[in-house]
């Protein structure tokens, strides 16, 4: 089972290509390279599914299905990477599956004994926040996903700190917010820099057995799950009568 992974929820986009239980490629867009602008994800998303399937040697009429993260992340990205997703499942008759962004990021860490939180740079200084930990194969939640300051994330972090098994913290957000987690859980928490896989993959391997359960999304219906509302929206001023 082929499934083609989606993901422009960060500033860091990422495709990746799996097989059953086995990464077989990934493309990441992440900094430019000297002396060249960045590209938005409209203009590279395609490419890079592209590039990705070329190098694999795979054709989209081979692939499974299509998993996409859904958010929280960039407003802009979300709806770019659910757009092309939509166009290539519709274009096609692939199945596709939406992926929390954090669940996915969450899985990027694959061996962990403690919780592992994904914190995704939310701005304003604030955190898109969940709690997730390992039984056996399965990553589950601790709680529910949300948007905060990351001082109450680090408070709601506090409860889950242990020595004995570190609690490991990835995403963008947390490398932006080291320091304060460090400071406040007094060691007892590993920032992780390298992950080991992109969270396109991780939302292709998360996405495998629905897919292969016949369980896939209505594409159509898949929609961004912001989890606070768009900044146009808020700045909204209701006329006087």
């Amino acid at each position: 089972m082929r499934i083609l992974g989606v993901d422009t929820a960060t500033s860091t986009a990422s495709v990746a290509l799996i097989e059953d239980e086995a990464l077989l490629a990934e493309e990441i867009y992440g900094a430019a390279a000297p002396g060249e602008t960045k590209k938005n994800h409209a203009e590279i998303i395609l490419p890079l599914i592209q590039s990705l399937l070329s190098k694999a040697h795979v054709a989209l009429a081979d692939l499974s299905g299509i998993a996409v993260s859904i958010g929280p992340g960039s407003f802009t990205g979300l709806r770019i990477g659910l757009a092309t997703v939509k166009g290539l499942a519709y274009d096609s008759g692939l199945p596709a599956v939406g992926v929390s962004t954090l669940l996915a990021t969450a899985a990027t860490v694959t061996r962990s004994d403690g919780p592992v939180c994904a914190l995704l740079d939310a701005r304003k200084h604030e955190v898109y926040f969940g709690l997730f930990r390992w039984e056996e194969k399965t990553l589950c939640a601790i709680g529910v996903e949300t948007v905060t300051s990351i001082h109450a994330a680090v408070e709601a972090l506090r409860p889950h700190a242990c020595a004995s098994a570190p609690l490991r913290a990835v995403g963008d957000g947390a490398r932006v917010y080291e320091k304060s987690l460090r400071d406040a859980l007094d060691g007892a928490v590993t920032v992780v820099k390298e992950n080991m896989s992109s969270v396109a993959a991780q939302a292709a391997f998360l996405a495998c057995d629905r897919i292969m359960r016949g369980a896939s999304d209505d594409a159509g219906a898949l929609l961004p799950i912001y989890l606070r509302r768009p900044e146009a929206e808020t700045r909204k001023v209701i006329p006087s009568r």
